[in-house]
């Protein structure tokens, strides 16, 4: 996983643990939600997420193959 998916990964997950344990309020929570949905709306970023699923579909296949599934 490179650096830029792994902060990517790591951030999410840190803007998801705090909309679930903030007291902040609904209108953080959106404010949080629309960020969050346009960073998943990034061209960059559906790409690298189509090309991981091309990868791991890969992966999938080759496993299945050797284990004779």
């Amino acid at each position: 996983m490179s650096g830029f998916k792994f902060w990517l990964v790591v951030g999410l997950a840190a803007a998801g643990g705090y909309v679930l344990g903030t007291r902040a309020g609904r209108s953080r929570y959106r404010e949080i939600s629309k960020a969050a949905k346009h960073l998943w709306d990034d061209p960059s970023l559906r790409k690298a997420r189509a090309q991981s699923r091309k990868v791991v579909d890969k992966a999938a296949k080759k496993a299945a193959k050797k284990l004779g599934v």
